[in-house]
């Protein structure tokens, strides 16, 4: 009768399997970590996003961050691995977001006039909601933008408006309200000039014409001046008036 060969919890063999498992264990984030790390990065972006839409690129300080952010100096380092690789995530984040804001509107294709309006004052409100975005567009601007041509997702973030645009344009041409020649891409710049050009230079406008171009009220007179201008732009025969439907 042969005896049979039994491996012990002290066989070499099981502690060797152990010790793996364990380091294994140890190696693997746990999911608590890795909460934690999404936390900290974004708690890191936030803070970054405030400090350059305050002082620009130059001016934005890796110290003031870790200050905002609460965290450390090192801790950007890891995440982001330099100042210019945060500033370029900060700008890839800023687009993304007013993407995904384009993304959930809700349009109705079959009034394209109405359509193209909700267009309008989402731009408009846009800007107006978010001072930040028109600040860091500015910095980079300055800079020629070229940290945006650093980054190899820029071409990615195309606005879902211009698609939008390219909707509504199709469908009021085939209605006979729009014109046929007008490309979704000069509107959609048309639109974001609009709107741009009178808040970032809304403090020296108000010094030269002597009002207060933030005041509520021409805020609004503004929006419904942008939507009347775009509508006319559009429309299929000169001088036949496009209905506007004012909210």
């Amino acid at each position: 009768m042969t005896a049979t060969t039994r491996t012990t919890a002290s066989s070499p063999v099981k502690k060797t399997v152990a010790r793996k498992t364990r380091k294994a264990a140890a190696d693997k984030p746990t999911l608590g970590t890795q909460a934690r790390a999404l936390t900290t990065r974004d708690a890191i972006l936030r803070a970054a996003i405030r400090v350059f839409s305050k002082s620009g690129f130059e001016g934005g300080r890796i110290e003031s961050i870790s200050k905002l952010s609460r965290t450390h100096d090192r801790m950007i380092n890891y995440y982001f691995g330099s100042k210019e690789s945060l500033f370029i995530e900060v700008l890839k984040t800023i687009y993304q977001r007013m993407n995904e804001a384009e993304s959930s509107l809700q349009i109705d294709i079959e009034d394209p006039v109405g359509a193209l309006t909700t267009i309008v004052h989402f731009t408009w409100g846009y800007y107006l909601d978010h001072p930040e975005f028109m600040t860091l567009l500015n910095t980079e601007n300055l800079h020629q933008g070229k940290h945006l041509k650093k980054s190899a997702r820029m071409s990615e973030l195309v606005s879902p408006a211009v698609g939008m645009l390219d909707q509504i344009l199709q469908a009021g041409a085939e209605r006979g309200l729009f014109r046929q020649d007008v490309r979704a891409r000069d509107l959609y710049i048309a639109i974001a000039s609009l709107g741009y050009f009178y808040l970032s230079n809304r403090y020296t406008l108000s010094a030269f014409l002597g009002e207060d171009l933030m005041d509520k009220d021409a805020l609004t007179h503004w929006r419904e001046y942008i939507t009347d201008v775009v509508l006319r732009s559009v429309r299929d025969t000169p001088g036949k008036p496009v209905k506007l439907n004012r909210k």
